[in-house]
């Protein structure tokens, strides 16, 4: 670390972007444009009627979506070798390229790609959130290793917003041309990567203490934000809005996202002041922690991959990539993922056709996906929040909300199993809920019991279970019924189905017995995930965060003590 002095201090404009809490709302910007995959119930409509693809087929890319969105091993370990910069360029790319090329295709602006052509070309976008996932969530949850619970669930949470982020700028920017909203969430999510892809980067040294407080200032700028989105959802639904209503709102929408800035600047300024008076202090701490990393770094000895895979450390101590993959903690948190998350994933991608087989036009469906969008952001800040308490105040395992929150989601799958009126609404809301609480949980959980050093690895090889359960119960299961439904329909009819037909069915009966399923596979998942809260309890029963409370600063504190004795020397 460079040495510093009162003559070295760099100016407060390179230190604000350069500081560790410009990273977090520079993370906060690209993670709320990272939840695109959420919307393939808006636009899954327009390829299934451009392209002449039944519902199974639909099913098939909403797969590929799922597999492209939680596999992501290779952005993991390309995050092992490479700066945080790069990672964040690929992601770009990728994003870029896979939403560039469905939109030409739906768009007839190219020749009508083969169905294995468009399952890749929405699985490379789809992949590129993982890099985002791991560039700027993994970089902030090693900034701030003592709120991973709180960050998880602000982080995810802006993730959760972005569907309804994203439908306001689409009607501002496309009016009410939904195959546009392929081509937005191609070319936004790239540009705003691109923009803050330098300031995003893993940063050691002093903490601050009570930095909660700081992330709970965030937080009520983030619920205001999501309480403004739920409104206007709402007020959409029920009036007809102009476009220049919802450029409006879209301005608005702007403000929110940007409002963390004046806590940033706040914080950040503190900092720089307090370097400013104590530099000296600085370089003495500084390069006190230098030389205790090189003594607790020298007696340490390099562990080939092969070796101990089934002698592991203790529960929260850095778990190589093998012995964490293979360990019986997470088999059991990847059965209850594949359960839990592959139920909410195969309700969110039908959320479109669920609304057409029961009467509601695509603006009220688009709705609903708005109401899972929001609710998703408040799953994920609940979770975070509300874990990270019931953990430092009550030793409650963390395994134990997932356990509840699993439970909760199968109320939703009955509620689209036997509709009655209003009731996708209410479904709407404990299906977005529920399956946004389940990601920061799960997340927050690897990086308790399998530690912080291959946490970009073990983070995204754990969510490959949620494509797996989309696969098994979303194309297999949900897929297939609903078109069992749509062709004994046709044949009630007296009708059969044409070459390159659109497969629809209308009626409560569409998706009862997919929804049935789902529901038993919930319960079952909640039941897993018992067994998960038993082996852990005793891990939580003690200070998970004991071994990163060294090097705390309260700057403050050290602020209001050199005013006070500079008011005694006056």
């Amino acid at each position: 670390m460079a040495k510093l002095t009162g003559d070295e201090i760099v100016p407060f404009s390179a230190h604000l972007v350069t500081g560790r809490w410009f990273t977090v709302f520079a993370t906060f910007l690209v993670m709320s444009m990272a939840g695109a995959t959420y919307l393939f119930g808006t636009y899954s409509k327009d390829i299934k009627a451009a392209l002449g693809y039944d519902q199974t087929t639909v099913n098939l890319l909403g797969f590929f979506k799922d597999l492209g969105a939680n596999v992501g091993v290779l952005s993991g370990l390309l995050a092992e070798v490479t700066p945080t910069w790069f990672v964040l360029l690929v992601g770009a790319g990728l994003n870029f390229f896979g939403y560039f090329m469905i939109w030409l295709s739906v768009t007839q602006r190219v020749a009508k790609p083969a169905v294995w052509q468009m399952c890749l070309y929405i699985l490379i976008g789809a992949n590129s959130q993982n890099f985002a996932n791991t560039g700027a969530l993994v970089t902030c949850i090693k900034n701030f290793p003592e709120g991973r619970g709180v960050m998880l669930g602000l982080l995810k949470g802006f993730v959760g917003l972005s569907g309804a982020i994203f439908t306001q700028i689409y009607h501002a920017v496309y009016g009410n041309d939904s195959k546009s909203m392929i081509l937005l969430i191609g070319w936004l999510p790239a540009a705003v990567s691109v923009v803050f892809v330098y300031t995003i980067r893993e940063m050691h040294g002093v903490r601050q203490k009570d930095e909660k407080k700081v992330f709970y200032g965030f937080l009520w700028q983030s619920i205001v934000l999501a309480l403004f989105l739920m409104v206007v959802t709402i007020l959409q639904n029920a009036f007809a809005f102009p476009r220049a209503g919802y450029a409006a709102c879209t301005a608005v929408v702007v403000i929110f996202l940007f409002s963390p800035l004046w806590i940033v600047v706040s914080e950040e300024l503190a900092i720089w002041e307090h370097k400013k008076r104590t530099a000296l202090e600085l370089v003495v701490v500084s390069q006190t922690q230098a030389e205790a990393a090189k003594l607790s770094e020298t007696p340490q000895k390099h562990t080939p991959w092969n070796k101990d895979i089934f002698n592991p450390p203790p529960r929260g101590e850095d778990y190589t990539i093998l012995q964490g993959l293979l360990s019986v903690d997470m088999i059991v948190l990847f059965l209850a993922t594949l359960c839990g998350l592959g139920c909410s994933l195969s309700a969110v991608d039908s959320f479109g056709q669920i609304g057409e087989s029961l009467g509601y036009n695509v603006k009220v469906t688009s709705s609903f996906l708005s109401l899972v969008s929001i609710w998703n952001y408040f799953g994920r800040i609940f979770s975070g929040f509300v874990s990270e308490i019931l953990i430092t105040r009550y030793k409650i395992p963390r395994p134990v909300m997932m356990t509840l929150i699993l439970l909760l989601s199968s109320v939703g799958y009955l509620l689209i199993a036997f509709p009655f009126s209003g009731s996708l609404y209410i479904a709407s809301v404990i299906i977005g809920f529920s399956f946004g609480a389940q990601l920061p949980l799960l997340f927050a959980i690897i990086s308790e019991l399998f530690g912080l050093k291959y946490y970009s690895t073990l983070f995204n090889c754990g969510q490959i279970a949620s494509p797996l359960g989309s696969y098994i119960l979303n194309v297999q299961i949900t897929g297939r019924l609903y078109d069992r439904e749509a062709t004994q329909d046709l044949a009630r009819r007296g009708m059969t189905r044409l070459p390159g037909q659109e497969l629809t069915c209308m009626g409560r009966h569409c998706f009862r017995l997919p929804f049935i399923v789902l529901t038993v596979a919930a319960i079952f998942g909640a039941l897993v995930n018992l067994i998960l809260v038993f082996r852990t309890r005793e891990f939580y029963k003690g200070d998970v965060y004991a071994k990163f409370q060294d090097n705390v600063v309260d700057y403050s504190a050290k602020k209001e003590s050199d005013s006070a004795k500079k008011d005694e020397s006056s």
